[in-house]
């Protein structure tokens, strides 16, 4: 189905890349292990997966030596950043690290305004 995306979207020149990488991997590993970044990993977002992987050992390492409040901000903003990820995901509107759209099953992706 992506071969077809990919087909469709060839013939428009400045059109929105699908991504080669798998939504539904993409997805269950946000959703899993949203907290710690897999999901960048997987999608080629090195900086984005630092970034979650660096959250999640600021928040343990805050509540492991008695820091709650500042743990908490930490745990807070790994949330919230956890699933915004997710949300994007689900409406077809994140990018791997080239750049081009994790699609849904079925999403039309149109043409970029230049």
């Amino acid at each position: 189905m992506q071969e077809a995306i990919a087909d469709s979207v060839s013939l428009h020149p400045g059109a929105v890349q699908p991504s080669e990488k798998k939504y539904s991997t993409a997805v269950i590993l946000s959703a899993v292990f949203g907290f710690v970044g897999v999901q960048h990993f997987y999608l080629g977002r090195l900086g984005e997966g630092f970034l979650d992987l660096g959250l999640t050992f600021a928040w343990l390492y805050c509540f492991a030596t008695a820091q709650f409040l500042l743990g908490a901000a930490f745990l807070v903003a790994d949330s919230v950043h956890a699933l915004a990820v997710t949300i994007m995901l689900f409406t077809g509107n994140f990018r791997d690290g080239d750049g081009h759209v994790v699609c849904y099953p079925g999403q039309k992706l149109g043409v970029t305004r230049g």
